[in-house]
């Protein structure tokens, strides 16, 4: 036998052994994240949540589940082209992701396109088709926003300065705070915007210090999210500078350090899960999801987004098994993306450790305030204020 058929023999070894495990791993669940470029602060959470879920629960109604993991490098189009490769060639059941909210659109369109169930892990804002295959399980921005409003309001704020990402996920919280400051009678004064792989804003903190502030409100994530936080503290300003759940992860703990201290965020109970009443509805699952976080990934979990993943498969594995049930379609099919679609869409009062999810069709978001604290960031740790 020549050394050409020697590879050949081995190529088609490696494809059938492969097909069995895909056998075996009879429900499919495909998951594009950022694990590298300026967003892995936050993709790498996701993805061992992920794993975390499925050691949870590594069996829906007798199905096995197989996770398949893609890195979309923090960038949309990469997102985009991850899960048509996961639907197209993995032929999964759904779609997970991402870590950024231009690229979480960029799924959900494909999604639309092929008909594929897509469960957002980020805030996203969808209009048409895609509104008929996309459910996210993180909390609305308004949702979150208001609750900062109220904060600045009880600290009797008249203005206010916006920093934030000029993408999808800056445009969200600007607007968010938009309204909720015309609610309050609170002034927003300035606008300004960086970008993701930005390495200053001293330039935007100048105009911000420069119209005198009672505080600033940030509107970026993970360890980018940072930066506003150092430029003001480096600038010496005094006031109070409030943050949203995109925050609420180690890299901008240890990036901001001391300049960050102090900073007020809203963010899904998980965060402060032991700080929590045992009457709190997410508070047991929360437990759990911790206790196997730490087993499944060797250390414990420090960070909100990890929760989000885990959630997302929850809200997957209810639909899953109420799909099966039917028995009218079997997994890797179009018949049972559409049953699972169908599925998802009627959720009823699955609880996670986010929140309790309730979703219908035409409408993103599930959760409601069950899905919200307020927190502060104490000595690199987040402390329940309300």
């Amino acid at each position: 036998m020549n050394a050409l058929s020697r590879r050949v023999l081995l190529a088609a070894s490696l494809a059938l052994g492969l097909a069995g495990a895909a056998t075996a791993a009879d429900l499919k669940v495909g998951l594009s994240v950022s694990l590298s470029g300026p967003n892995s602060s936050l993709g790498v959470p996701y993805a061992n949540g992920m794993k975390a879920a499925v050691a949870y629960k590594p069996e829906i109604a007798g199905h096995k589940v197989q996770l398949i993991v893609l890195d979309d490098n923090s960038d949309p189009t990469t997102a985009g082209r991850n899960a048509r490769k996961l639907i197209e060639e993995d032929k999964v059941d759904v779609i997970m992701g991402t870590s950024g909210v231009p690229a979480a659109i960029a799924m959900a369109q494909v999604a639309a396109d092929t008909g594929t169930p897509f469960i957002g892990l980020t805030p996203i804002a969808l209009k048409g088709k895609e509104l008929d295959w996309t459910v996210t399980v993180a909390q609305p921005t308004q949702l979150m926003v208001d609750a900062v409003v109220e904060r600045m309001k009880k600290a009797n704020v008249k203005t206010v300065a916006y920093i934030g990402f000029s993408d999808a996920w800056g445009d969200l919280v600007y607007n968010a705070l938009m309204e909720a400051t015309a609610k309050a009678g609170i002034k927003v004064v300035t606008n300004e915007r960086y970008a993701r792989a930005d390495q200053s804003v001293t330039g935007q903190v100048l105009k911000i210090i420069a119209t005198h502030p009672d505080a600033v409100m940030t509107g970026g994530a993970g360890t980018p999210g940072a930066l506003p936080y150092i430029a003001l503290s480096e600038r010496g300003y005094k006031g109070p500078v409030y943050g949203q759940h995109g925050l609420i992860n180690e890299a901008f703990v240890r990036v901001g350090g001391t300049a960050a201290n102090g900073t007020e965020v809203p963010t899904g109970p998980i965060i402060v899960a032991e700080q929590l009443p045992d009457s709190y509805p997410t508070k047991k699952v929360s437990m759990e999801f911790r206790n196997v976080f730490q087993k499944v990934n060797g250390a414990p979990t420090t960070d909100a987004f990890s929760a989000y993943s885990f959630d997302g498969y929850l809200v997957f594995a209810d639909a899953a098994a109420r799909a099966l049930a039917g028995g009218k379609a079997e997994p890797g099919t179009p018949a049972f993306r559409t049953a699972l679609r169908d599925a998802i869409m009627s959720t009823k009062e699955v609880v996670g450790v986010h929140g309790v999810y309730n979703f219908k069709k035409g409408d993103l978001y599930g959760v409601d305030q069950r899905a919200r604290v307020i927190v502060k960031l104490e000595n690199g740790h987040w402390k329940l204020v309300n």
